[in-house]
């Protein structure tokens, strides 16, 4: 059988096992197998630094489809190897049969040497990086995917080297980056998740503090990666190499696993951690154009700049299960979900919908709700349907006859110390927030098709008077087009102060 023939046959095995183990069981284990174009392409990325006896760490390391893309490569050439030394590490008992073939198969053919550790890969290496002297020149991953919980033996171990994380994915990362020796290389494909948010910001810091970021890939369609598995999940692939000087960062993009219309572009890093973000947030481009919310002066105005908050909705129905009504009676309130709105208008109250319509006012009621009045509000996740990320409406007390409303805890809510904003501000921000820009805007930078109020908080914003401008705009139109919305943002807010701005 050829290298080729080799590693179509570990591909096959893949989907076998795959076909043959039961969802609940990768989940437990956090566990979806690589697919061999992803495996080929993620051991296209490694550089050629010199390195002749290599030792390379596949952690997590299934049947061993990446282990054998990285071998494939060496034995037609891809490296200039004298001898590689693999350490795997998989705890899947079902898997280590198949390991074992595969590796074995490998060393018939090519002067390679290898061994499998069943242990808990994290006990393992926080261990050797305590005790130990084990460093690897090379590193190859598709680490589980799992959260790790907060007083968990896996987070203390952890924290035991400075590696503070929530996911076993971040934690075999950080692990196989410290495992490393100065100028190794680390290629590792990873949901997109700790690229923003705060949870993630420990890990962000600790990867850029150690090593330079060389490549980032990502997959158009969130569903291709791992689609065998049916995974929805938006995943990147990225190649780090530890202690090296940070330079331009290849970005790659390809629609699915086949890499057929892979296109690839070189960026400078401030063009994917922007100086002096403190969150230290990673960007990924995709295309050679300036982002026009970070090229503009007239959108560098925080929240608190234009004296406006942005909070989740404070009402989490099964908490106060006993006061929510399906229909809106005496003593009761309006409760708005995400479902009471669409295409930027509030529908309430839906006969149709399968969630409450209002929430009775009492005293157990009453800290949660707000005076109604104006407010922008965005729902905090999106379908992947949905052409936008960030879809935001305007709640008007003209469409509702309530002296309070309740925001349950699915929407972001734009407001004033808990009060409603004056109505040109809500439209405004309904209207910014609608436009492509920043739809294109946010996804630079996240992969959730949550939306979360700290990403909302950390975007930039017009100037207050602009969003009061923009806002005029939008209601003298009525209901503007997407496209109309977009010339009216993008023109990097001049047009904001033109005619509108004359009635101040």
């Amino acid at each position: 059988m050829s290298d080729l023939a080799l590693l179509d046959h570990v591909d096959q095995v893949r989907r076998d096992v795959a076909a043959l183990t039961r969802r609940e069981h990768k989940a437990l284990l956090g566990q979806f197998m690589t697919p061999s174009t992803v495996a080929r392409f993620m051991a296209s990325l490694f550089i050629d630094n010199g390195v002749r006896n290599v030792r390379l760490l596949d952690a997590g390391a299934g049947i061993g489809s990446l282990t054998s893309a990285f071998l494939d490569r060496w034995s037609h050439g891809g490296f200039d190897f004298s001898h590689v030394d693999v350490t795997a590490h998989e705890i899947d008992p079902r898997l280590l049969g198949h390991l074992d073939s595969t590796l074995t198969a490998y060393a018939k053919r090519l002067p390679l040497e290898w061994s499998i550790r069943t242990q808990d890969f994290i006990e393992d290496a926080v261990n050797n990086i305590q005790f130990g002297d084990d460093r690897y020149t090379h590193a190859i991953l598709n680490p589980p995917y799992k959260k790790i919980g907060g007083h968990s033996s896996h987070r203390l171990l952890l924290r035991r080297l400075g590696i503070e994380t929530v996911n076993l994915y971040s934690a075999f990362v950080a692990l196989a980056l410290s495992l490393l020796a100065p100028g190794g290389q680390l290629v590792a494909i990873v949901p997109r998740s700790f690229c923003n948010g705060p949870y993630y910001r420990p890990f962000r810091e600790f990867l850029l503090t150690r090593a330079a970021l060389r490549h980032l890939h990502l997959f158009a369609a969130r569903d291709h990666a791992f689609q065998d598995d049916g995974v929805l999940q938006e995943n990147i692939i990225l190649l780090l190499e530890k202690g090296a000087r940070q330079g331009d960062v290849t970005v790659s993009q390809a629609t699915d696993s086949d890499f057929a219309d892979l296109a690839t572009q070189v960026f400078p890093f401030e063009r994917i951690v922007l100086a002096g973000d403190p969150e230290q947030c990673i960007h990924i481009p995709t295309s050679g154009q300036a982002d026009p919310l970070d090229a503009s002066s007239t959108f560098r105005h925080s929240l608190a700049d234009i004296g406006i908050e942005v909070s989740t909705g404070p009402v989490v129905d099964f908490r106060l299960r006993e006061h929510l009504r399906d229909m809106p009676e005496p003593g009761a309130v309006p409760l708005l979900y995400p479902c009471h709105f669409s295409g930027g208008a509030l529908a309430w109250p839906r006969a149709d919908a399968r969630k409450p319509n209002a929430l009775m006012r009492n005293a157990d009621t009453e800290k949660w709700l707000y005076p109604n009045g104006f407010y922008a509000v965005v729902r905090r996740f999106s379908s992947k349907e949905e052409k936008r990320r960030i879809v935001a409406s305007v709640v008007s007390p003209l469409a509702i006859d309530a002296p309070a409303l309740g925001f349950e805890n699915h929407l972001n809510v734009f407001h004033r110390d808990k009060s409603g904003i004056p109505e040109d501000v809500a439209h405004g921000l309904a209207a910014y927030l609608n436009s492509t820009a920043v739809d294109r805007h946010f996804r630079r930078f996240s992969g959730h098709t949550q939306v979360n109020v700290a990403d909302l908080r950390r975007m930039k914003f017009p100037a207050r008077d602009a969003l009061s401008a923009l806002g005029r705009w939008a209601m003298k139109t009525g209901a503007p087009t997407q496209e109309e919305i977009d010339r009216e943002v993008e023109s990097n807010g001049t047009r904001f102060l033109g005619p509108y701005n004359r009635q101040d």
